[in-house]
């Protein structure tokens, strides 16, 4: 059996599986001693695995369109307040509290420009 079965197995190991699930099929007079390991038991493990499968692709799907209805949400979001704080801007002016207050810097906080000195040449 494996070492740790939290882990995933990789696809060659499944299609492995899967083949020699496909051969036991065609053994008509397979008969285990364990009846765990019966052709019945390992057909309804095998359909249990496809079931999850398919429910996980499904809901790999809604997660990724979810996410992307997200994202087109915050972009619009994002887009609709850049352009209220033009709005904003140009009812009230660069230089308002009302700018300020939506997270815009006020020209008149910003440092003026020094020049640097010209060093002289020696």
């Amino acid at each position: 059996m494996a070492k740790d079965e939290t882990k995933r197995l990789s696809p060659s190991v499944l299609d492995s599986d899967k083949t020699a699930f496909a051969a036991l099929q065609a053994i008509t007079n397979y008969a285990p001693a364990n009846s765990a390991f019966s052709t019945a038991a390992i057909t309804t493990a095998h359909a249990e695995l496809l079931a999850a499968q398919t429910t996980e692709a499904q809901t790999a799907a809604a997660a990724a369109a979810a996410r992307d209805n997200a994202v087109a949400k915050e972009w619009n979001f994002h887009n609709l307040m850049l352009g209220t704080k033009d709005q904003v801007t140009a009812q009230f002016g660069r230089n308002s509290n009302e700018v300020q207050s939506l997270g815009r810097k006020k020209p008149s906080e910003y440092k003026a420009r020094t020049r640097k000195p010209k060093t002289p040449k020696s």
